[in-house]
């Protein structure tokens, strides 16, 4: 749960990675998995691409009509077959594609990246072409997005649940810690949310040997890359269009995709239900942003489509010039403000001071409509998922017992480092577990000896830092072949995909106004890689294509 980090799993494939090597064989049941995290980043340029080797793919369609043999579309998916010279002229129009429309972040090389626009661009790491997802599981994600908004909402009620629930995790993390106590004092006012809203996305993977679709991480806070999972469907349904016919599939098959429309959307409406015409919209950013153009665009889109002005502020800046008028209005910088959108404060990083928390506390007691609410925040913990998928925990939240029931279906083994026995199978077998803290951006999971010693280490010192913990069963996808583009460079590997649903909810009191299923994301990343995060270096970005 939380802001952005990418489900960590591992696959029993036997290819993992750029330079594919065999992983382990079909009756072996260890797995020598590496020590670190391989990046995606390449050590060394590999096919850079310079210019096109034909204009409109008249090479291909030259070859095709010769009866060419290598201009046959390759099987089905199988994308590290396709005729070299098609290939680069792919690699090459997608990059165009993606210049022309804007597929950019900051490059991390470049110093002013994240602080000034239009500095360092560079474009996203990209898988080139969709890869294989069921279209059933598909229907199952999009399906669960509103009855996730709605859990969300009711567990965000229940104050006592939250700080039971995380009271031990309380003790021994201290940015958990931080947040609850925001979340007490609001106990302790009685600060009431008549309107509440979120744009949350949950992330999914589907587990080969079960065949099931099982859910990584519900984020409720700073959900980013809906513009670029849009993006990316203009991309491969362009590159579809184009070369569909010489790879045998079609464009079609790529699902719409309208994520940042009904961000914007869901944003405008809150607006319009705080009911104040000068108002605006507070967008909570970082002091570097790489990705700040999705951002960017969100704004312009509030600005254009629906009216409404926008302002960016970091933490710091909200706590040198904000206050809460008498009213329970909150100013910042003189511009009274009705929706506070975080795209920051989900991570300890973002609160090196006492500033930061004083922003974050001073914006939790205005009337201004949080997306998320501490509370919404809170819900996105790794300790509240494993929470809920205990037994008997939803039907305290939710009645329709057919919605229960494919709630549960989607979750993944989640426990308590209080469960001895678990404890001791995951010491035993620690290929089949993950072990994750209460942080969010990637890189912060733990897994194979690394987990085994973490969990020795922590039995041996008998204190309460296991509270900071959850395990998580770990899920083994399908891989599939791939071509991945980084720095304008491309190389093929084995990739494992993980495909996140966005939801977005607005309610007034008794009233919902929105509850739906909002678009998607996908990030991909090679098989034997343990994070999943695209601006941290370990994945990229990517669609579907339903099969």
């Amino acid at each position: 749960m939380g802001g952005r980090s990418g489900g960590l799993v591992c696959s029993t494939s036997s290819y993992t990675g750029i330079r594919t090597r065999r992983l382990c064989t079909s009756n072996n049941t260890t797995f020598p998995f590496p020590q670190q995290p391989q990046s995606l980043s390449f050590a060394k340029p590999l096919k850079l691409m310079s210019q096109p080797l034909t204009t409109n793919s008249v090479l291909v369609e030259e070859a095709a009509a010769d009866g060419d043999s290598s201009a046959a579309a390759p099987p089905l998916f199988d994308y590290h077959r396709i005729d070299q010279k098609l290939l680069q002229n792919i690699v090459y129009d997608a990059l165009v594609w993606s210049t022309l429309n804007c597929l950019l972040v900051g490059d991390k090389s470049v110093q002013r990246s994240g602080r000034v626009p239009g500095v360092g661009l560079v474009h996203l790491p990209l898988s080139l072409l969709p890869g294989p997802f069921p279209e059933s599981h598909w229907k199952q994600g999009c399906e669960l997005a509103p009855i996730f908004n709605e859990l969300v909402d009711r567990v965000s009620l229940d104050g006592k649940f939250l700080q039971e629930s995380l009271s031990r995790t309380k003790n021994a993390d201290e940015f958990t810690s931080r947040l609850l106590d925001i979340h007490s004092k609001m106990l302790q006012i009685n600060k009431k949310e008549d309107i509440r809203m979120g744009i949350v996305r949950s992330d999914y993977m589907i587990d080969e040997k079960t065949k099931s679709l099982l859910q990584i991480e519900m984020n409720t806070i700073s959900t980013s890359f809906a513009l670029i999972g849009c993006l990316m469907t203009g991309l491969h349904k362009s590159l579809l269009s184009q070369y569909g016919k010489f790879l045998g599939l079609n464009s079609n098959r790529v699902p719409a995709n309208n994520a940042v429309d009904q961000s914007a959307e869901a944003l405008a409406k809150a607006w319009s239900e705080y009911n104040n015409p000068r108002a605006a919209i507070l967008v909570v950013v970082q002091v570097e942003e790489r990705n700040m153009y999705e951002q960017h665009y969100i704004s312009a889109l509030l600005r254009e489509k629906h009216h409404i002005r926008s302002i960016r502020k970091t933490l710091t800046e909200i706590d040198q010039e904000g206050k809460i008028l008498p009213d329970g209005t909150l100013s910042v910088d003189g511009q009274a403000i009705s929706v506070v959108y975080f795209r920051a404060g989900y991570t300890p990083k973002d609160y090196p001071s006492e500033s930061e928390w004083r922003a974050r506390l001073l914006m939790e007691q205005s009337s201004a409509i949080k997306c998320p609410t501490i509370s919404y925040h809170l819900v996105g913990t790794k300790k509240i998922q494993q929470e809920l998928a205990k037994p008997g925990v939803l039907e305290r939240f939710v009645e329709n017992k057919d919605h229960i029931a494919k709630l549960r279906a989607c979750f993944a083994g989640l426990w308590s480092l209080e469960d001895s026995d678990i404890v001791k199978k995951a010491i035993e077998n620690p290929e089949l577990f993950v072990m994750k803290p209460q942080r969010e951006g990637g890189g912060n999971n733990i897994y194979g000896d690394e987990l085994r010693e973490t969990l020795l280490k922590l039995q041996e010192a008998g204190s309460q830092e296991d509270a900071a913990y959850i395990l998580m069963q770990r899920i083994f996808p399908a891989t599939s072949p791939a071509i991945l583009v980084r720095d304008g460079n491309w190389d093929t590997g084995h990739v494992i995909s993980e495909a996140g649903i966005f939801g977005t909810y607005l309610r007034n009191k008794d009233k919902i106004i929105i509850n739906n299923e909002s678009g998607y994301m996908v990030r991909t990343k090679i098989s034997s890689s343990y994070e999943g995060g695209v601006l941290p270096g370990f994945g990229v970005v990517d669609t579907v294509y339903l099969t």
